[in-house]
C-alpha cells in the first residue's frame, strides 16, 4: 500500500490525507465503546497505519509532513489564549493562579530531579519536565459531563485546566531557549541565554501586535468566511515567522489569542476556529501514532514507566501543597491532584518540538515516551477524574436525584391543574346555559324550578293595574346571565 501511493505522486498524497483522516474515524468507533477519549483512538490509529505495523503510509511522507505539526500547535497556542481575559483572572481571584502553578510546576520540578538521578542530560531532563507540566482537560471535562458533577470541587478543576497549558507552554519555551543556547558547544553563557529569550519576548510582541490588528479586522459587517480567513492568515503567519526565526512560535500564537479576546471580548471566533480545525487535529495525532517507534518501547521502558509514576505523584503532591497554601477545602486537597493525570494534545506537540532540539537518539526517547505514557495516561485518566469527582461529593446522590424528580412529577401535575382550570373557567364565560348547568353539575330540570319560583316572585312584586298580562315580567326577562340555584 504504501508503495503504491508513493508512485502516485500528488494523489498519493491525497489519498495519504484520507487514509489517515478515516483511520482516525474508525478507531474513535472503538475506543468510545470503551469510554476512552477520541484521542487515544487517533495515536492508535496513527501505529496501526504506521511503519510499524501495516504500513499503509509512506515513510517520505512521514517525514514531509511537519507542517501539520506545526500548525496544529499554532492553532492550539491560540485557543488557549482566550482563558486570559483580564476580567475572568480578576474575577477568579489570584487562588486559581497559584493552585495552578503548584500543581503544575512542581510535577515539571519532580520529573527533571529523577530524571537527573537517573543519569539523563540535563536538556532532556528539562524537556520532559517541561512537557509533564501539562494536562489534558477533555478527557475531565467529558467526565464530569458525563456523571453532571456540579459544585465548588468542580468548577475548580474547569478553571485550573484551562490555566494548565499555558503554564507548560511557558515553562516549555523557557526550557527550550536554555537547550538551544547550550547546545552549541555544552557550555551555557549569558549571551547565549539573553539572545533567545530576547527573541522569545519579541515573538511574544508580535503575538500581541498581531492579536490587536486581527481584531480591528474583524468586525460586526464582517462576513464570517472572511473572519476565518483572516484569523487563519494571523495565525499562519506568526507561527511562519517564528519558525523561520529558531523560536518557538507558541508563546507567540497564544499571545495572539490572549490579545484579541481582552481588545474584542468576543469569543465567536474562537468558536469558528474550532469548528474548522477538526480534521487538521485529527491529522496532527494520528500522525504523532504513526511516528511511535515501536522497538524504542522497550529501550524507554524503565524510563517510561517512572516517568509515568513521577507525574502523577508530582500532580497529586502540588495540587495538595497549592490547596494548603489558598486555604482550600478539603475535598480539593485530597481528590484534586487525581483529575489532573490524563495528558495529551498540547503535551504531544511539545514532544515533537523537543524531538528536534535533541540528538537524534534522545529525541527519540523523549517522543516515545510522551506518546507511550499519554496512551496509559488517557486510559487511567477518566477513571481516576471520576474518582476524584465522586469521593468530592461534586455527584448528586440517588436519593437526591429521586427528590429532586419527585418534585418535579408533583410541580408538572400542579401546572396541569392548573390549566385544566383555567380552561374550564374560560370556556363558562361564552357556554349557552345548557353547558353552564353541565359544567356546574346541576341539573336541567333544577334550572327550570329555579325560573318558576323567580317568576312567581316577580308576579307578587309587580303592581296590580288590572293586566296583569302585560304588566307582569316574565321571568325570562329578569333572569340573569347565570342562574344558579
Amino acid at each position: 500500500m504504501a508503495l503504491f501511493l508513493s508512485n502516485l505522486g500528488a494523489a498519493g498524497i491525497i489519498l495519504t490525507i484520507a487514509v489517515m483522516l478515516a483511520s482516525g474515524f474508525l478507531l474513535t468507533r472503538f475506543t468510545k465503546r470503551l469510554h476512552l477519549p477520541n484521542v487515544t483512538g487517533y495515536i492508535i490509529a496513527g501505529v496501526i497505519i504506521g511503519p510499524w505495523c501495516l504500513n499503509l503510509v509512506p515513510s517520505q511522507y512521514i517525514g514531509q509532513m511537519d507542517f501539520i505539526t506545526d500548525l496544529a500547535l499554532a492553532f492550539i497556542a491560540f485557543g488557549v489564549g482566550k482563558y486570559f481575559k483580564l476580567s475572568s483572572l480578576k474575577a477568579n481571584g489570584k487562588k486559581m493562579v497559584i493552585l495552578t502553578l503548584f500543581e503544575s510546576l512542581t510535577a515539571g520540578i519532580f520529573i527533571t530531579i529523577v530524571m537527573l538521578i537517573m543519569g539523563l542530560s540535563l536538556s532532556f531532563s528539562l524537556l520532559l519536565g517541561a512537557i509533564g507540566c501539562a494536562t489534558a482537560p477533555a478527557s475531565t471535562i467529558m467526565t464530569i459531563r458525563q456523571y453532571k458533577a456540579r459544585g465548588p470541587f468542580v468548577d475548580t478543576i474547569l478553571q485550573v485546566v484551562a490555566l494548565d497549558d499555558a503554564v507548560s507552554l511557558i515553562a516549555f519555551s523557557v526550557c527550550a531557549a536554555f537547550v538551544q543556547a547550550s547546545s552549541s558547544n555544552g557550555s551555557v553563557t549569558v549571551s547565549q541565554i539573553a539572545f533567545p529569550v530576547l527573541f522569545n519576548l519579541l515573538a511574544l510582541a508580535l503575538g500581541g501586535l498581531s492579536g490587536v490588528v486581527l481584531s480591528r479586522l474583524i468586525h460586526k459587517r464582517r462576513s464570517k468566511d472572511h473572519s476565518l480567513v483572516l484569523a487563519c492568515v494571523t495565525i499562519m503567519g506568526v507561527a511562519g515567522i517564528c519558525t523561520s526565526l529558531n523560536v518557538s512560535p507558541l508563546l507567540a500564537c497564544m499571545a495572539s489569542g490572549t490579545a484579541y479576546i481582552n481588545a474584542s471580548g468576543n469569543k465567536h471566533l474562537f468558536k469558528q476556529l474550532n469548528q474548522f480545525t477538526p480534521p487538521l487535529l485529527v491529522m496532527f495525532f494520528v500522525l504523532s501514532g504513526m511516528r511511535l517507534s515501536i522497538p524504542s518501547l522497550a529501550a524507554a521502558g524503565v524510563i517510561g514507566i517512572v516517568y509515568f509514576l513521577v507525574r502523577i505523584a508530582g500532580k497529586y503532591t502540588g495540587s495538595a501543597l497549592g490547596a494548603a497554601v489558598t486555604h482550600a477545602s478539603p475535598e480539593i486537597r485530597r481528590y484534586f491532584g487525581l483529575a489532573l493525570i490524563p495528558q495529551a494534545g498540547v503535551s504531544i506537540g511539545l514532544a515533537v518540538l523537543g524531538q528536534r532540539m535533541l540528538p537524534a537518539e534522545s529525541g527519540q526517547l523523549l517522543s516515545t515516551i510522551i506518546l507511550s505514557s499519554g496512551l496509559l495516561y488517557e486510559m487511567v485518566g477518566p477513571a481516576c477524574a471520576k474518582a476524584s469527582i465522586k469521593l468530592s461529593g461534586s455527584v448528586p446522590g440517588k436519593a437526591a436525584a429521586g427528590k429532586a424528580d419527585a418534585g418535579k412529577a408533583a410541580a408538572g401535575k400542579a401546572d396541569a391543574e392548573k390549566a385544566a382550570a383555567g380552561k374550564v373557567i374560560a370556556g363558562s364565560s361564552s357556554a349557552s346555559e345548557p353547558d353552564i348547568a353541565k359544567a356546574d353539575g346541576v341539573e336541567p330540570s333544577v334550572h327550570k324550578a329555579g325560573a318558576a319560583a323567580l317568576e312567581q316572585q316577580t308576579r307578587k312584586k309587580a303592581p296590580d293595574t288590572g293586566n296583569d298580562t302585560d304588566d307582569t315580567v316574565s321571568a325570562q326577562q329578569v333572569r340573569p346571565r347565570h342562574a344558579v340555584v
